[in-house]
């Protein structure tokens, strides 16, 4: 019965559902803010903006930080061009998401038969043939590289709808965050983000 879009937050400990480690305790505050009921890019960017606000209003420097952000529909635009099977995305996905800690090769031995680590453990690949693993590295490198990363995932998702439709709102919401003064050293596109899996 409210009215929308419906703008909530909140502050209050969460309980992590897996094994704790260095940084990530069972327990731990969390801010939450939510749009609901508005799919506008806008609703989009006021968040961005807001998370952008709140760090700087908690003493981070202007030049400590940078809001990344990314559209899980250029992922699956990536996967459809590349025909990636269905069984298959979930652990592509979890392979991206390993970019900053295990670096592009890591990422590329994923994407393929798998990676054994220091230890000697041996993490099973996704499979995927060289082609495949060529798309989705030329992909996750547009956020390592010179020059607009958008235009450049833009070709890797062309002909599909889902990826033409994830660009559209990126460009939508790149737009809005620069004309209320939030420019790229503030808020940036970032195809390599991969989170909540």
């Amino acid at each position: 019965e409210l009215p929308k879009p419906y703008r909530r937050y909140q502050v209050g400990s969460v309980w992590r559902n897996e094994k704790p480690g260095p940084g990530r305790f069972r327990e731990f505050t969390q801010f939450d803010a939510d749009t609901v009921g508005s799919a506008a890019p806008s609703a989009d960017a006021e968040i961005l903006m807001m998370v952008r606000d709140a760090l700087e209003k908690i003493g981070l420097g202007s030049d400590e930080f940078i809001v990344k952000v990314n559209n899980r529909k250029l992922l699956d635009g990536v996967m459809d061009a590349g025909a990636i099977a269905a069984e298959k995305r979930g652990t592509v996905l979890r392979a991206i998401d390993k970019l900053d800690r295990l670096g592009i090769d890591g990422v590329r031995l994923l994407l393929g038969k798998g990676r054994k680590d220091e230890s000697g453990d041996f993490t099973k690949g996704a499979e995927l043939d060289d082609g495949q693993i060529a798309r989705i590295v030329d992909f996750v490198a547009a956020s390592t590289g010179e020059g607009d990363p958008l235009a450049h995932v833009a070709r890797l998702v062309e002909g599909t709808k889902i990826g033409e439709d994830g660009i559209r709102e990126l460009d939508a919401i790149s737009g809005i965050v620069k004309a209320c003064g939030y420019d790229e050293t503030r808020i940036r596109m970032d195809p390599g983000i991969i989170r909540g899996l």
